[in-house]
């Protein structure tokens, strides 16, 4: 049974959410501001977090960094804010997911799931035993900054490499596509989306088995990209 936390001012919608996740047998807690959900937080921890961007008392961006400081449940940001850049700050704050108002009750509960799931099959973000991080294709040794394939050398730039070693360390993880360009390029290159799109095309052809249709280096469109361990 997964516990929920509802971060949502808007006391009709919240209470649609509450009870929908509750006729699905979810343990659902309710925060009408920022301050009451990150004491409900720390009271009962959830499993996952919905959070309304715009709250009485503080922002909710504010509140899933207030939250990274210690936990990683997974957020889904639920926003009648649309524009990339409040997408881009939710993600870098540290949310996992974003979806825009209106929506569709389906889409967020698969998207919960999605999240849920991810969560409980992901590794922790430090490196596995060894420093090696292994897929069922390829095995990433994060000590060695090396990559193998089919037991195979897979030669991969430096570029490539700094790209790769964040995703696979955030496993699961939606990963904002400018704060990789960020920490890849440098903050002058934080618009540039064209190197990503080259550059992670790059690594599907040398790592996954269909570059077309990729198992492990996901695109959100809009978004970044995240790596499915």
């Amino acid at each position: 049974m997964t516990r929920v936390l509802v971060v949502e001012d808007d006391a009709q919608l919240a209470r649609a959410l509450v009870i929908n996740l509750q006729a699905r047998d979810q343990v659902v807690d309710a925060a009408p501001d920022g301050a009451t959900a990150l004491s409900l937080a720390a009271a009962e921890p959830p499993d996952v977090l919905i959070v309304d961007l715009g709250l009485p008392d503080m922002d909710g961006v504010d509140v899933i960094r207030a939250l990274r400081r210690w936990s990683r449940a997974p957020v889904l940001v639920l926003s009648a804010r649309s524009g990339s850049e409040d997408k881009i700050r939710a993600l870098d704050a540290g949310a996992d997911d974003y979806m825009t108002k209106p929506f569709s009750m389906d889409e967020l509960l698969a998207r919960l799931r999605a999240a849920t799931r991810r969560a409980a099959e992901a590794p922790a973000p430090e490196p596995v035993a060894g420093g090696q991080v292994r897929t069922d294709d390829f095995t990433v040794d994060l000590v060695a900054k090396k990559v193998k394939r089919v037991g195979r050398d897979v030669r991969v730039t430096p570029t490539e490499w700094h790209l790769l070693e964040i995703l696979i360390c955030n496993p699961g993880r939606l990963i904002s596509g400018r704060r990789l360009l960020q920490e890849v390029w440098g903050p002058s290159h934080s618009g540039k989306t064209n190197y990503l799109r080259v550059y992670m095309a790059q690594l599907r052809r040398k790592l996954e088995v269909d570059p077309s249709h990729p198992r492990y280096l996901i695109t959100e469109p809009g978004m970044g990209y995240r790596f499915e361990p």
